[in-house]
């Protein structure tokens, strides 16, 4: 089980302004990459389940975390049916990310209060999601979406958290573009995480990567 509470993600989520993702198969990267981001000021991170055997890579890196790293909120991401769900709550997951809106997947994480958060595309998805109790709506593939999109949902709908995933980039212009529309916090990969970068081991990049995009964050969140 999580090691911390559904209220807990979302605040963080919310102070923070940034979840950072990425998968790898090999443990040991794995943890080099999440301790780069804590030290870079991240306080959470989406695993994504990507590949065969990434529960056990996430199961790994989650008693890494707990051991190592205790204030690091780890979650997964790209969870599209219940049972993977709930292995990864099993395995610690404190939030789970799907690319979908699952009512399958709502009921498990509501039933453990496991923070869930669906990626939805349409006013309706996002009304049925919030009505099976999710707090913080996935907006998937942001990029095709765009900041317009959360503006013209937060219009009729204030009270809608959204995170915009897939097309977000550490510049003060893309940042600028989510949150001035009504971003709650943004979800960021490849670009934040760069695989050159991971693949010539140069952590201290991607600490460098995360204290950049979370200082732009902080300046432009009210």
């Amino acid at each position: 089980m999580g090691r911390f509470t559904r209220i807990e993600v979302i605040n963080q989520m919310v102070e923070t302004g940034l979840v950072p993702l990425f998968f790898h198969q090999n443990i040991e990267v794995a943890k080099k990459v999440t301790k780069a981001c804590y030290d870079g000021g991240a306080r959470l991170l989406e695993f994504t389940n990507r590949g065969d055997f990434a529960h056990e890579v996430f199961s790994e890196l989650s008693k890494y975390c707990n051991e190592e790293l205790p204030n690091m909120i780890i979650g997964v991401g790209s969870v599209t049916d219940a049972a993977s769900a709930s292995l990864y709550m099993a395995l610690g997951a404190n939030f789970v990310v799907t690319p979908v809106l699952r009512e399958d997947i709502a009921m498990v994480c509501n039933r453990r209060k496991v923070l869930w958060s669906a990626g939805c595309g349409s006013l309706t998805e996002i009304c049925r999601a919030e009505e099976l109790g999710c707090e913080i709506i996935k907006l998937f593939p942001g990029g095709i979406y765009g900041p317009g999109f959360i503006k013209a949902i937060k219009g009729p709908q204030p009270w809608t958290s959204i995170m915009p995933t897939g097309g977000v980039s550490p510049t003060e212009e893309n940042l600028k573009g989510w949150f001035n529309a009504g971003a709650t916090c943004v979800g960021m990969g490849s670009k934040l995480i760069i695989k050159e970068m991971v693949a010539k081991a140069d952590y201290e990049g991607v600490k460098s990567n995360c204290e950049h995009a979370l200082k732009i964050i902080q300046n432009i969140k009210p």
